[in-house]
């Protein structure tokens, strides 16, 4: 299938930032750290988002949460997701962020539909309370404004069909004064399952006067060419798509410029990469570690969890596949790689297939009362998380 025509796109602006391709790594917990990011940098341009910081954490300066907030040298703009569900703490939390010069953008994070979070009615059930959110928001502009760090919101459609916050919620976060609005194209009902809708990605664009980016089912780059031009988004955000691909990033940059070629790697190069991955985490994890050693395996232990997916669709074995889940060095690693035929050519079948986590739609769990009354802005009881990541 060849590529759209894409009307002229212009690099995304992001308060003083100008980004290109208008390109989003979406935070991931447990993946989207200074490694990670480090290697889709070097894939292709963008912004790179740390994993999700939470608020709470951040204002009582967990040690956890504040080693998590690291940037490489070069990585510019530094940007930052927080979720927070109290208004008071979240302007605490984007204070900490601007006094200590930790990023220069922040997004806030309103999508997330995990049980432990909407049932105390944070992530992607707080939009529901409009008011509570309008203030959460416009607490973090005015925190983030005097420094010139833009905020961004992301956000799903809403809590289920019955029940969406889209349109509403993106227009309250752009009358807050945010810089852009994100949008993944499923409720929290959905979690991951089904199809993204894009024809949502397109309402929220054609309602609101701040950027639009428009996340869901974008497995390869010609998936963001169309869904460009299916809803006029001023640029794109891809989870799930990159992982075990970080040359999708590569690829994105070339759709976004016009070039035709995409990356289809042979089992070596698959493996090269994977070594480079491995490395950047040993290197990450080595800064903070009482020994080398220590840092080396904890590196190599972070890597375990990415395996199958830079494997998926290539012929290898269970038991080397297993073994390569195992590894607890990076000499491990290379002993085990060398037994990989590196002529093997990428599995063009796993082309345009989700990765990662898939499920089903289910039920989401919402304190008591919750819908009710979309005006009452008292802050939930118990919704701040203690942990950052997810």
């Amino acid at each position: 299938m060849s590529a759209p025509t894409l009307p002229r796109l212009r690099p995304l602006t992001l308060g003083r930032h100008q980004v290109w391709p208008p390109v989003v790594l979406a935070p991931m917990a447990g993946i989207t750290n200074v490694g990670f990011r480090q290697l889709c940098r070097e894939q292709g341009g963008g912004i790179y988002v740390c994993e999700m910081i939470t608020t709470v954490a951040l204002v009582e300066r967990n040690p956890k949460t504040l080693r998590m907030i690291a940037f490489g040298a070069d990585e510019q703009p530094r940007s930052l997701q927080l979720y927070g569900t109290d208004p008071e703490i979240t302007a605490a939390a984007v204070r900490i962020v601007v006094e200590r010069d930790l990023a220069d953008h922040i997004d806030l994070n309103f999508g997330c539909p995990v049980p432990k979070v909407t049932r105390k009615g944070g992530g992607a059930a707080l939009p529901w309370r409009r008011r509570l959110f309008a203030r959460l928001v416009k607490a973090a502009v005015d925190a983030a404004s005097p420094a010139g760090v833009p905020v961004t919101v992301k956000m799903r459609k809403g809590i289920d069909d019955d029940h969406l916050t889209y349109v509403e919620a993106g227009l309250a976060a752009q009358d807050a004064g945010v810089a852009a609005v994100a949008l993944h194209g499923r409720t929290a009902a959905q979690r991951y399952s089904g199809t993204a809708d894009w024809d949502a990605i397109a309402t929220l664009k054609q309602a609101l006067d701040v950027p639009v980016l428009g996340n869901g089912d974008i497995w390869e780059a010609d998936d963001a060419l169309r869904m460009v031009a299916h809803t006029g988004v001023d640029g794109v955000v891809v989870g799930r798509g990159c992982l075990g691909r970080p040359w999708l990033f590569a690829d994105l940059e070339a759709a976004f410029n016009g070039r035709p070629e995409r990356r289809l790697p042979t089992l070596g190069e698959v493996t090269t990469t994977m070594r480079r991955h491995a490395e950047l985490l040993v290197e990450q994890f080595s800064a903070g570690a009482r020994t080398p050693e220590r840092g080396e395996r904890d590196g190599c232990t972070d890597f375990r969890k990415h395996v199958a997916w830079y494997l998926k669709g290539f012929p290898v074995g269970g038991e080397l596949r297993r073994e390569l889940a195992m590894i607890e060095s990076l000499a491990q690693l290379d002993d085990l790689l060398a037994k990989l035929d590196p002529s093997v050519p990428f599995p063009v079948e796993t082309l345009g297939q989700p990765r990662g986590r898939t499920n089903s739609p289910g039920k989401v769990f919402l304190p008591d009362g919750w819908l009710a009354s979309r005006d009452d802005d008292t802050v939930p009881e118990g919704a701040e998380l203690a942990d950052s990541g997810g």
